[in-house]
């Protein structure tokens, strides 16, 4: 089934002028987003290609000029590492350069070899004040009874040793439905919970959204899930308790990952000291009850 994503605001690009749309794209903030959000590995691996391939550039124009005292005649080598000492401000003195388009080059790169190391100075000073949540979800959402109510449930943990304080929950069920025109649409449909702030969310915490009638999933099977390419994105925020700053996490289950007539595997363990603790090993673990939930089926 074709599924259409609604848009609150659709801009013809024709419509829009060179400037314009340079402005609304945001190409560099969209550059500096991607450059904070990749991994360690692959920002590491994305500066040290910029870095040689801006060199390479700058060694292209010495070796055309061959304005570098000291390099050898037709080596691109030696003028390669010219301009990384160039724009890495290293400066050995065996080669210098000699004409007008060799210093003009050079003082470009001095330049922007400038520019480059602020820019990355900044970027990996913000890459590594941004906090983050460590937030880890149940593999699985599972429908049993609880307290006699039909209710869909998962389960999160902050893994770190401090707190999120005040700490947020939002679930939202996206499913493809159709109009009564019978036009395909996806909508979006905030699911009520029991229980949406977590004043000092420190270990685990599990979200139940009891299904009476009026709720989304209300006479939902496993089947009319995936016959809807439904999904149930959840998201958290709060404060995280170190930082004082606004962290978030976000999680999405498939259809697939919603198990009917299941439960959650209990992960709380009783010391003989009457002290509680967390069993992790079990974080993922549900138990299938073999018997119907009344009411999760029936519409």
């Amino acid at each position: 089934m074709a599924i259409r994503r609604s848009l609150d605001h659709i801009v013809s690009v024709d419509s829009v002028a060179p400037d314009d749309l340079w402005r609304a794209d945001g190409l560099l903030s969209d550059l500096y987003h991607h450059l904070l959000t990749s991994p360690w590995p692959l920002l590491l691996i994305q500066i040290a290609a910029g870095f040689f391939a801006i060199n390479a550039m700058f060694a292209l124009g010495y070796y055309i000029d061959g304005g570098i005292a000291n390099a050898r005649p037709g080596s691109f080598m030696d003028v390669f590492f010219f301009s990384v000492e160039t724009m890495a401000t290293i400066g050995y003195g065996r080669m210098a350069p000699l004409t007008l388009v060799a210093h003009i080059l050079m003082s470009l790169e001095a330049l922007t070899g400038m520019t480059g190391l602020a820019l990355m100075t900044g970027l990996i000073f913000a890459k590594f004040s941004r906090p983050t949540a460590r937030v880890r979800f149940s593999r699985h959402a599972v429908i049993s009874s609880r307290d006699g109510v039909p209710s869909l449930m998962f389960r999160m943990a902050n893994e770190r040793d401090g707190q999120i304080v005040e700490a947020q929950v939002h679930v939202t069920l996206a499913r493809g439905e159709v109009t009564v025109e019978g036009e395909h649409v996806w909508r979006f449909h905030d699911l009520e919970l029991t229980r949406y702030r977590n004043a000092t969310f420190r270990h685990s915490w599990t979200v139940v959204h009891p299904i009476r009638p009026g709720s989304p999933l209300f006479g939902a099977t496993a089947e009319s899930l995936r016959a809807t390419n439904a999904e149930m994105v959840v998201s958290v925020t709060g404060i995280e308790g170190a930082f004082m700053q606004t962290v978030y996490a976000r999680h999405t289950y498939e259809a697939s990952d919603i198990v009917f007539d299941a439960r959650l595997t209990d992960i709380i363990i009783r010391s003989p000291e009457s002290e509680f603790a967390i069993d992790y090993g079990k974080f993922d673990a549900i138990e299938r009850l073999g018997i119907p939930t009344a009411g999760a089926i029936e519409a």
